[in-house]
């Protein structure tokens, strides 16, 4: 992290903005393709850019073919090098260019380094493709044996060869490597060794003749080295002006980053063109730190590399920030990819109590119903568990328990739902007893006093689970929790003999932003009935509600997240810091970009357009307080204890037998001074 950055700047918060160049070359014209790369190099520059990359020997054109051993050609392209050089004194980017270049004996395919007037190093191909169209052996030498050595380029002596990595002294986890086209073809690309040296970034400058499905296969190789390598990869081919004697060529650019796709730009293009996208060194570092087998594989495969160092000199302003945002990270946007997750979610809580229910002898499911999304979904669950099963669904026992500030829309709801997905359905009211129990504590409300305190809560939580414990024992059967991803890491749930404790629990790994459109998935698939489909609906439409307290005065219930805050915002920071452990000021960061704008970006299918919410960065860092106080700072005592359930989501679960170790009596300090320092404007007190 680069504090002295503003907050605003994307470089501060672990990102690197790279780009990937295609642009119109002239064959055997290396003075104007110079000017070509130029062009496109200021405008990098004016992006604010740290890292471009141009195709596979765009110097001269890549299919020039004997002309690239004329003297002249070789000459030119020297004196377009030394003019790149000499142009980039005042420019920002790394420049990466595909130059055919002299050495000893033989000619070699390059990328030439290029930072602010000097050559930093230069990267020879390593694997020349000399098949079907391809007869580079005729013209360059295989680089793969340079190693350690030097070469001259335009009056330079300087670093030549494959094993070179370059360190951006400025910015932290900045580390490049640069192969050459054919390269990322072979089993076992240069790129991978350098990932297990330390590079972030791979480049790739590529020629690349087009035919029919190859820009597929070049998709696939760069996603799969990106996620194989833990890495960015960018990739340049060569498009416009090469030439057409036998081939056709269509300028595909791509970024990748740990297998994601961040950016592209249209094939066959009519001019320059750039992909361009902030890749994320936090997440990969992170991604490596975890990954412990990523540095167990360089122990058995230690490749040595030279590091050559440079000062980025990042700019100080507001570049915004280019790479995708998702303001859900555990839903996607994509409907498609949104529809697949809720089909596995579904399924792998389904699957897990199908195991649990025939490893224990088929006993009856036992649920709390309250008319709220957790206990409705689980009830989905339950329901397909039994039909896979061969059970009858009247073998499910469902109770609703009504307390002191009980809905009649709430109730009507559970029963409802009940009674369409044909479970067994009873009511117990447990105010008796509640009042029984406060009497007995000499609580104020017993004495008719409106205290709505904690124990008053908990008192009405605790029964209901003592209540499905003992009706599980009568009934031959085990109860069903309810408590989602989000409440388990906010610690909102009853310790003991509350809803934090069950049998097996079927939403452990399920966050509360995933579950409504896993319902609706349900709804989807056409397999309910409408009185199920109705009351789903319905259930959609209710806001997050304990039910605990009774209304006020202004007829308004208890709400969950007026108390707690934004499941959206909660759910955001989770995932960030479940799946990456970033920091608090970054997360901010990231929360605030996708959440200002509601009319920005896509949001998830289903997602009811009149309730798109924004919020500010004061807003995130606040409620980011109360999320670290709670997750960090109070709640790991529940997690601790929490029973069985399955794993749903890739960024992880928060069980103490699997993603989340973490001791019980901690504490939230390094967090929030983190965030307090970051965002001080958020908690200046008047």
């Amino acid at each position: 992290m680069i504090t002295e950055l503003p907050f605003e700047n994307v470089y501060r918060h672990g990102f690197a903005r790279v780009a990937a160049c295609t642009i119109p070359v002239a064959v055997a014209d290396p003075a104007s393709n110079a000017e070509a790369v130029l062009a496109s190099a200021r405008e990098c520059d004016a992006d604010g850019v740290a890292i471009a990359v141009f195709p596979e020997l765009c110097l001269t054109g890549y299919a020039i073919d004997d002309l690239v051993m004329q003297d002249p050609v070789l000459d030119a392209a020297e004196a377009a090098v030394a003019r790149i050089v000499a142009a980039s004194v005042d420019l920002l980017p790394v420049l990466l260019v595909g130059a055919p270049l002299r050495h000893r004996n033989r000619l070699y395919n390059c990328a030439v380094v290029v930072h602010r007037g000097r050559i930093l190093g230069v990267a020879p191909k390593s694997y020349l493709p000399t098949y079907r169209e391809f007869y580079e052996s005729r013209w360059y030498a295989r680089g793969d044996d340079q190693a350690g050595q030097h070469i001259t380029v335009a009056g330079e002596t300087v670093p030549f060869g494959p094993d070179l990595l370059f360190e951006a002294a400025d910015v932290p986890g900045l580390t490049l490597h640069v192969e050459i086209c054919e390269d990322v073809w072979v089993p076992i690309p240069p790129s991978s060794p350098a990932a297990l040296a330390g590079a972030t970034v791979l480049a790739n400058l590529s020629g690349s003749p087009i035919t029919i499905a190859r820009a597929d296969d070049r998709a696939l190789l760069v996603q799969s080295q990106s996620m194989r390598c833990l890495a960015a990869y960018v990739y340049a081919a060569a498009g416009q002006g090469e030439s057409t004697n036998d081939l056709s060529w269509d300028g595909q650019t791509m970024i990748y980053e740990g297998g994601q796709a961040l950016a592209t730009t249209e094939r066959f293009p009519d001019g320059p063109r750039r992909s361009v996208a902030d890749v994320d060194l936090d997440r990969l570092r992170q991604d490596r730190l975890r990954q412990g087998t990523f540095d167990d594989n360089r122990r058995s495969t230690a490749t040595p590399f030279r590091t050559v160092s440079f000062e980025l000199a990042p700019p100080s302003g507001d570049l915004g920030l280019l790479r995708p945002i998702d303001r859900f990270p555990f839903v996607p946007d994509d409907p498609a990819r949104l529809a697949q997750d809720c089909y596995e979610a579904f399924n792998i809580q389904v699957s897990g109590l199908v195991q649990r229910l025939e490893a224990i002898g088929r006993p009856r499911p036992v649920l709390g119903v309250s008319g709220g999304l957790d206990s409705t979904h689980a009830l989905l669950v339950i329901a397909r568990a039994m039909d896979r099963m061969g059970r009858p669904r009247s073998d499910i026992l469902t109770y609703t328990l009504p307390g002191f500030a009980t809905s009649e829309k709430t109730k009507r709801n559970a029963i409802a739902l009940a009674e369409a997905i044909g479970a067994t359905i009873e009511e117990i009211d447990i105010r008796p007893a509640a009042s029984e129990m406060l009497s007995r504590m000499g609580h104020p409300f017993a004495a008719g006093e409106p205290v709505h305190d904690v124990t008053f809560e908990n008192v009405q939580a605790g029964l209901r689970t003592d209540y499905l414990f003992r009706l599980a024992n009568q009934n031959n059967g085990i109860v069903i929790g309810t408590g989602d991803l989000s409440e388990i890491a906010l610690g909102w749930s009853t310790y003991g003999v509350g809803d934090q404790m069950s049998h097996y629990s079927v939403n452990p790994g399920v966050p509360k932003t995933l579950i409504q459109h896993v319902i609706r998935w349900v709804i989807s698939a056409g397999e309910l009935s409408a009185a199920t489909v109705e009351v789903l609906r319905a259930v959609l439409d209710t806001e997050i509600s304990p039910e605990l307290v009774p209304a006020g005065q202004d007829g308004k219930m208890q709400s969950t997240e007026d108390r707690i805050g934004p499941y959206n915002l909660h759910d955001f920071t989770l995932y960030h810091v479940l799946r990456f452990g970033f920091r608090p000021s970054k997360i901010a960061f990231l929360a605030a970009k996708a959440w200002e704008n509601p009319d920005a970006g896509a949001w998830p299918a289903g997602y009811p357009e009149g309730a798109r919410p924004s919020y500010d960065l004061v807003t995130v860092a606040r409620w980011m307080e109360v999320f670290l106080n709670r997750f960090f700072g109070f709640a790991q005592f529940k997690r601790t204890a929490i029973p069985n359930g399955p794993k749903v989501s890739p960024a992880g679960s928060l069980s103490p037998r699997g993603d989340w170790r973490a001791p019980s009596d901690g504490n939230a300090r390094a967090w929030l001074a983190e965030l307090h320092a970051a965002v001080p404007e958020a908690f200046a007190r008047d």
